[in-house]
């Protein structure tokens, strides 16, 4: 069972998101803590938010009083709904929120039951819950109440919990194919950039692209996403973001790059990704090495090369903290100059030129390279249509993962005539 949790301002905001799901029919109320039920069964927003109030002090000293939690247990844990409340229950009793109000709801809405808690982290005499060493703590309740419940563990299955296979064209409905890997990787994944998401995603075969226009006058901004060939290029028809709901679109993607930023720093995911990922440099002379030693511990590299097979990027992909960070994110022995410096030789290699997906992490694959995708040509099957929107794609340029070396070119000095002073 996976635990993931997130600190925010709007309580308003958090009780939203799980009441629309409700709304919808993709989820419901399984259990609430000091929150009165309506006589109906029927919960608003609203009369929630004055139960929570009521708990909450006039004057509270963190800007962030509200905690927003999902467990997700492994898909072939088939638990009632009376087990998903107690697991909840017994999850915040031990996390130190027995005493908060909280609300525990049920989600249906990727292919997978799991829950999510909302509460606040304000006690009322103004006193904050702690969140030192939170992870450390979660995984430890974690992993209790796998044993007591006798779910799947997370350490047997690493990396391969959902069982997520790449989509493949020619199998058709490619909508249900995109919507069954975006939505349950970006429920469960911490990612702050889009190079980042894109990076998560090429391991099922799929892009996304950030798409800009004008349209009568008025701007706009929006994604796109796309199925890939084995070589990271385009193929088929891509499809709009407004296709799989709001959750999906670059409004939703850019709350859930800042969500992620206080996640990986709150859990100090960083700094565990950067202890693994050192020893397994450490340990490796080759690239293909390298990538054994990262997949035998649960992460996948993601590398980007330019035509000439430079490396000019690189994504670690932690499945065991489901984590996406960019090299430099780690420190700078990780970016794509020293990776570049170390693992190329001065002619491309083929193995590098012909990327190779990775479906489950840990399985023996063959290594993951996957090229930036580039604009498709003038030529292009997908027609005069596709071919206008793709002309608007750039690759996203990601700190200092990006960064080319170039040629300076040198100054002539000016040669000056006449006396000088």
């Amino acid at each position: 069972m996976v635990a993931k949790f997130s600190h925010g301002s709007s309580l308003y905001g958090a009780l939203s998101y799980n009441q629309e799901k409700v709304n919808e029919g993709l989820g419901k109320v399984l259990a609430t803590n000091l929150v009165i039920e309506p006589n109906d069964g029927v919960f608003n927003v609203a009369s929630c938010m004055e139960d929570f109030e009521r708990f909450m002090p006039s004057h509270i000293r963190t800007s962030k009083p509200v905690i927003h939690i999902s467990l997700n247990p492994h898909p072939d844990d088939k638990l009632t709904d009376q087990q998903l409340a107690d697991i909840g229950r017994e999850y915040m009793e031990q996390f130190g929120y027995g005493g908060q109000p909280y609300m525990i709801f049920k989600h249906e809405d990727i292919g997978r039951e799991h829950i999510h808690i909302v509460s606040n982290r304000v006690r009322t005499d103004g006193s904050i819950i702690s969140d030192s060493k939170n992870y450390e703590r979660s995984r430890k309740i974690t992993d209790s109440l796998e044993q007591k419940y006798g779910l799947h563990s997370k350490e047997k299955n690493q990396g391969e919990a959902w069982q997520l296979a790449p989509i493949d064209v020619s199998q058709g409905n490619l909508k249900k194919q995109v919507a069954n890997v975006i939505k349950p990787l970006s429920e469960m994944y911490s990612f702050q950039t889009l190079g980042e998401y894109r990076a998560l995603l090429s391991l099922y075969n799929i892009g996304v692209e950030e798409i800009k226009g004008e349209n009568k006058g008025k701007a706009y901004r929006g994604l796109v996403y796309s199925a890939l060939d084995g070589d990271g290029n385009r193929v088929g028809t891509p499809l709009k973001s407004s296709l799989f709901g709001k959750d999906h679109g670059l409004d939703r993607l850019e709350k859930l790059f800042d969500k992620s930023k206080e996640t990986i720093k709150a859990d100090g995911v960083a700094k565990q990704t950067r202890a693994t990922v050192s020893a397994s440099f450490a340990s490796t002379r080759t690239e293909s090495g390298f990538r054994t030693a990262l997949r035998e511990k649960g992460i996948d590299l993601v590398l980007r090369r330019n035509d000439e097979g430079r490396i000019y990027g690189a994504t670690f992909i932690d499945h065991n903290q489901r984590a996406v960070l960019n090299g430099s994110r780690l420190g700078k022995e990780f970016s794509a100059n020293v990776l570049n410096e170390r693992f190329t030789d001065n002619s491309p290699r083929k193995d590098l030129q012909t990327p190779k997906q990775s479906i489950i992490p840990n399985q023996s694959a063959e290594p993951i390279t996957n090229k930036h995708p580039q604009p498709q040509s003038a030529h292009s099957e997908t027609g005069d249509a596709v071919r206008s929107l793709f002309s608007v794609f750039t690759p996203e340029v990601e700190g200092t993962d990006n960064k080319q070396p170039t040629l300076k070119r040198k100054r002539k000095k000016k040669r000056r005539y006449g006396r000088q002073m």
